[in-house]
């Protein structure tokens, strides 16, 4: 169970540590090896290096006091005191003091983690009289004390003659060279990720259909690559589009023209019950032939502008209202989204006159979202639609149960246009259950 355990928590455990941005990823890929590699050669010098040196330093000091400690208590007199003392100060580079009638400190001295030890194995085995000794009281002096017959000898060394001092600037170099390749990995990596963010915005622009400043490759090879290959498309697509709305153009002039002369024909016939017949018909067929090309133009070309929502929510709700549905709006009056007015008109009203004919009481309301995006709600009474069939009501002239499809001009593209404008505009319009008992449209834009 315990393996089971760790096999399954421990790489979850690591992927939650894991950066999640490339900028992220790609330093800690570089930075990572170098910090280890800077770890093991410091635990390399430390141990291999350092401690070696510190020890063979220390003996070579304690060696030093021990014989001076000896020389004094086999004869201590103050003439050979003064005798050891010079030769301590002028050979040894040991200032040595006599204080008689001293003991040794009894206070706990300071520690310094790995420090202490060499010179401590050292003093224990060269002196047999009971030492004590401090390194941190003094910046350059290290204080050694030896109890002697009547008092105590002090001992104040150099610290170089106790300890490598180089070991700290080599720390210290290691560390620099360690912020100075991670300074340059940042700035390096930092140009990389950022063409692939302007090939990110970029991208999202376009599928938003707003027009970004001019995009030019740059990066690595591959990052020109993918933005090379985005501008192709881009470019295929906006001919493609071009092409569509010529046709959609010369398509909507063709139709137009045989219905108006029919139109036209029937206004002028005798009146009668045949001629309100096909005027039905040609009603129909214009609202249809309306409806193919709402869906086939899509966006139309229409830029991008800052709109307040809630006149233009009222304005689709008196279409709704004149449908005989009470219609209720509830809308901030300083919410704005960034949307073609136009598209997303044609869009809400497509949700909200689906409510209208399929219910007796409508709801419209929009707030702004902690995102900074923006939701609008449209809520009726109708009949509904089964969960299962919420996907199902948005493909292109699908029709569903007849409870929500007696309407006499519709031919299923209503969700359809709504779908394809929210996500024209980067959102999404989605269905659930309402509070009024019917069919909720959701419509979210980004921020």
């Amino acid at each position: 169970m315990s393996s089971r355990f760790t096999r399954w928590v421990w790489p979850r455990a690591i992927k939650r540590l894991t950066p999640k941005s490339l900028f992220g990823r790609s330093l800690l890929i570089i930075v990572l090896p170098i910090a280890l590699m800077q770890v093991a050669v410091t635990w390399f010098f430390f141990e291999a290096h350092w401690d070696t040196v510190t020890g063979l330093l220390s003996d070579g000091l304690a060696g030093d006091v021990a014989w001076i400690s000896e020389s004094y208590r086999e004869n201590p007199t103050p003439q050979h005191f003064d005798e050891l003392a010079r030769k301590a100060q002028g050979v040894m580079e040991l200032s040595v003091a006599l204080q008689p009638g001293r003991d040794l400190p009894t206070h706990q001295k300071a520690q310094r983690f790995g420090l202490d030890r060499p010179l401590d194995r050292a003093l224990a085995a060269h002196l047999t009289q009971p030492y004590w000794f401090e390194t941190t009281r003094y910046r350059a002096q290290v204080d050694i004390r030896v109890k002697t017959p009547g008092g105590v000898l002090r001992f104040l060394a150099p610290r170089d003659r106790a300890f490598a001092t180089q070991g700290g600037a080599f720390v210290m170099w290691l560390a620099g060279a360690t912020l100075l390749l991670t300074a340059v990995a940042i700035l390096f990596i930092r140009n990389q990720v950022r063409a692939i963010e302007r090939l990110a915005a970029a991208a999202d622009a376009f599928g938003r259909g707003v027009e970004g400043p001019a995009f030019k490759p740059y990066g690595a090879r591959e990052v020109r690559q993918a933005a090379s290959a985005f501008l192709a498309m881009k470019e295929r697509i906006q001919r493609h589009i071009e092409q569509r709305t010529a046709l959609l153009a010369s398509v909507s002039h063709d139709l137009r023209t045989p219905l108006t002369r029919l139109k036209l024909e029937l206004a002028l016939a005798e009146p009668g019950a045949r001629q309100e017949e096909m005027k039905r018909d040609l009603a129909e067929m214009e609202h249809m032939i309306d409806e193919y090309l709402a869906f086939a133009r899509g966006q139309g070309g229409e830029a991008v502008d800052a709109t307040p929502l809630r006149p233009l929510i009222e304005e689709v709700c008196q279409g709704a209202a004149h449908a005989g549905a009470l219609v209720k709006v509830g809308a901030p009056a300083d919410l704005t989204a960034a949307v073609r007015p136009n598209a997303f008109k044609r869009a809400l009203s497509n949700l909200v006159m689906n409510a209208a004919v399929h219910g007796e009481r409508v709801e419209v309301s929009a707030r702004a979202l902690p995102s900074g995006g923006v939701e609008i709600a449209v809520d009726d009474d109708g009949p509904g639609i089964p969960p299962e069939q919420y996907e199902d009501a948005f493909r292109p002239f699908q029709r569903l149960d007849p409870s929500r499809n007696q309407n006499e001009k519709g031919v299923g593209l209503g969700l359809a246009i709504a779908r394809d404008v929210a996500r024209g505009h980067g959102g999404e319009v989605s269905l659930e259950r309402s509070p009024l008992g019917g069919l909720r449209a959701l419509i979210r834009l980004p921020a």
